[in-house]
Parts: C-alpha cells; structure tokens; sequence
C-alpha cells in the first residue's frame, strides 16, 4: 500500500509576508521538463531581505529553489513538490563601472545583455556572452560558471568575477565587493559560491571584470572534411591569431544544412560540408587583425586543409555569419520534434573518436545533431528523440571513457544529478555534501540539485 506524503511544514506569517502572487509562470527553466507548482514565490530587493527569508526558512524547515531567468538546461531551477522559490528578479541594481579600475558592480537579476551595453557605452567590453543573453541573469551565469563562446579567449564567467555579495543557506552574509584583483587574505568566498549551482548560497550582487572593447571583428566559416582535420587546424589558427581568436565554433553535418533549410537562411556554400568552422577575430587595430585571419586562411586553403572559407566584410556580415551558428540552437529547439540535449566536455584530441563511437551508440535509436565550442572541447550532443528513448546512459559512460564531463556548462542540476559519479569519484562527492551541510543544515537550498536529498550521512560525517 502507497503510504500517503508527510504533510508539508506550514508557512510562516513572516514569511507569507514576502510572498509574491502569480506563482504558476515559475515551474521550469529551459529544459521543458514541466516542474511542480511551487508553494510560493520570494523575491528580495537586497541581501538583508534575503538572509531574513532564508532564516525563516531554515527555522521552518522549508525548501526553496533558486531562480535567475531560468535558461539552464539541467533542471536546477525547475521546482519539485513543495518547493518554494527563491528568485533573483528584484536583485536588479544597475550595473556601476569604474573605468579606471576595469571592474563593474551590479544586481544579480540583471540580465546579461543589459551589462553588455553597460558597459560598451563606457568604452569597455564584458568578456561573457550566450544565445540567451536577452533573458539569462548575472546570477545565474555566476551560480552556473557558464561559459559561451567566448570562454575560450577569456575562460568561463569565474574568470570574470572579481567579487561577490552573497547570503549563506543558513543567512549568513558574504559580501566580497572591493573589486580586487589581487587578494589573498584568506579563502575566497566568492569564487567558493560560483558554479555551486546555488546549493551553496544566493547571489545577490557581482564585481564584473571589464576588457578594453575590440576596436573591430571579423568573422569566417570554413567547409572542411570532418571534425578531425577542425581539430588539426587549431594550432595554426592560434599560432597564427594568437589573442585575436576568441570564438571556434563547430558544426557538423547535417545540422548546419538542415537549419539553413528550415529557417530560410542563406548557406555559405554551395555545397553542405561535413563539418563548418565558424572563427571569430577581434583586437585594437582593425586591419592588423583582419589580415591575420585572410593570411591564416589563404594558407590554410593552399595547403588543402579547408575546402572553402567565407570571410565578413562588414559588421552586418558578422551578424549574418554568426546567424547560421545561433540558429542551429533555435532549430533544434523549434523546428525538431522531442529532443534530448546533452553538453559534454571532451579532451580535444578524444573528440573524433568519440564522434566515430557515439554514432554507433545513437544508429537506430536517435539522430544526434552535434555543435559546440571546438576550441574548449565543448560539445553540444543533441539527440533527436524523447529523454527516456535516448541512449544517455551509454553516451555519458563513453564520456567518462574519453576523460570528459557529462556537463561543460549547464552543470548537473537535477537531471544529471545520478551520473555525477562518473565524473567525480565518491570522496570529492562526499566532500560536497559536507559543504553543503555546513552551510545548510536543514538542507533547504536547491535540495535535489548536484546532490541527492537528502545526502546520507555516514558516521564519519556526524558531528
């Protein structure tokens, strides 16, 4: 016989205080899957309100989730029964620059793209972009050390983050806003609560590394024969640019094909190629750095390492150029039925191979549609069929084989969470939840995320 749920905890009156109403629209993120109802919606407008709400909730026993703009594609911000939640949307102060020392101060709810302009109308450039860059938040980037094109010149958003203000599970608050880029007095906590996928605690606010803006880009596609001989042109490409390179984005057959024919945009040749290599350049001196790139190319070409290549001539070539690469995204979303997304981090050399093996793995059973950041060995896996068709578990342990992560920048969330042990042994994982309860003692942040909930004790750990 079924035994009944345990009646969940009731809500305190302080608590019902910060409440917010239209609770429904706040049940997933990015990944489809539909969420629970949650209990309720916080929503503070500083780290004071939220280290007030996160001590009532410990006091009550209540679970919350954390939620940025809700772009993730692991489930970490989806709510499950009984959830409250916790969102970041009126954490929204507005980005503050200091030209002198290169840094900027702001809200954690404010969305990337709002920073961007921030600080290009200063004549600087902030090193982090995302498809989602309209709707992804500060916070969440931070909460999920996201990554994006651009981590290969500049790293992921960690290497971004000089400073953090942000509430411990147990309301503690940690406030690193001095913008240093030289400390080391003690533990950094604020790179202690980046990429912890908010088990750790709530971001609030953000010192922001800022770069001198590029004074020009240019962008080209290559047809090439396959993802190995991609791979075999890196070195040239970054002895050859050096710094200037700051995107490598691959696409293998027949995504880009496909994309161009279903959302009516233009291919950059005449005939598909088993894999596109989209490059990005962009430094101080405009026809420095344009002419780096033809010269690499025009190598490239004669020694037949490429079949083709199409170069910008404006920035609205640019824009067109790197249309075909983001709209790979929106096709997979929107024009293939059930998909199953699966972003996976790759040693550079294993890539080929595990290509060559994972295609045997999916041949029959789904149709994978392969992208991603060739340059930080991040490859988007997509598998055109629904999650429980898909050969997950076999393509996942194949990762692991080839010395790679099931995630490279989604991170675990909930739906990962019971392949984490192919990527970090038992000790590193039980070390996580010892953090995690240190800070969390009634384990009431993003329970279920990272770490299952509730995380055994063992003896050892018992205080």
């Amino acid at each position: 016989m079924c035994q009944p749920e345990p009646a969940l905890p009731p809500l305190p009156a302080a608590l019902r205080a910060h409440l917010r109403d239209d609770a429904a629209r706040y049940r997933d993120d990015a990944a489809g899957t539909p969420g629970a109802a949650p209990r309720g919606v916080l929503a503070p407008r500083s780290a004071e309100e939220a280290a007030e709400i996160l001590c009532l909730l410990q006091e009550a026993g209540l679970a919350a989730v954390v939620q940025g703009g809700r772009t993730g594609l692991s489930g970490g911000a989806r709510v499950q029964p009984g959830e409250l939640v916790l969102s970041t949307e009126r954490l929204t102060a507005p980005p503050r620059i200091d030209a002198v020392a290169g840094t900027m101060t702001v809200g954690a709810g404010v969305v990337l793209e709002a920073a961007q302009q921030a600080a290009r109308a200063a004549g600087l450039y902030l090193a982090a972009d995302l498809g989602a860059r309209g709707s992804a938040t500060l916070g969440g980037m931070a909460a999920t050390n996201a990554g994006g094109p651009l981590a290969l010149r500049y790293g992921t958003f960690r290497q971004q983050v000089l400073g953090v203000e942000g509430v411990l599970p147990d309301g503690t608050i940690v406030r690193r806003l001095g913008g240093l880029y030289k400390d080391n007095s003690g533990l950094d906590l604020s790179q202690y609560l980046v990429g912890s996928e908010g088990i750790l605690g709530l971001v609030t606010r953000l010192v922001l590394r800022l770069h001198p803006a590029p004074a020009a880009r240019r962008v080209a596609v290559c047809a090439l024969d396959g993802a190995a001989e991609a791979l075999a042109l890196l070195p040239a490409l970054r002895a050859g640019l050096g710094p200037d390179l700051q995107a490598c984005e691959l696409m293998i057959d027949p995504l880009l094909a496909e994309t161009c024919a279903a959302r009516g945009l233009r291919s950059p040749f005449a005939e598909p190629a088993p894999a596109v290599l989209l490059l990005e350049v962009a430094g101080t001196d405009p026809e420095a750095c344009g002419a780096r790139l033809e010269a690499v190319l025009e190598t490239a070409l004669e020694a037949g390492r490429i079949r083709d290549a199409v170069l910008s001539a404006s920035e609205a070539d640019c824009l067109r150029l790197w249309g075909l690469r983001e709209g790979c995204s929106q096709f997979l979303f929107q024009n293939v039925g059930p998909i199953t997304s699966l972003d996976l981090s790759l040693p550079l050399a294993a890539i080929p191979a595990f290509l060559a093996e994972a295609e045997g793995l999916c041949a029959g059973r789904a149709r994978p549609y392969v992208f991603g950041h060739l340059g930080d060995g991040n490859l988007h896996y997509v598998l055109a069929c629904p999650p429980d068709a898909a050969p997950t578990d076999e393509i996942f342990a194949l990762t692991a084989r080839h010395g790679g992560a099931i995630t490279a920048e989604h991170g675990i969330g909930a739906d990962k969470l019971r392949w984490l042990p192919l990527c970090r042994d038992a000790a590193e994982i039980a070390a996580m939840a010892r953090l995690k309860r240190a800070v969390d003692p009634g384990w009431i942040l993003n329970p279920g995320r990272i770490l299952p909930r509730p995380f055994p004790q063992t003896p050892e750990a018992r205080p």
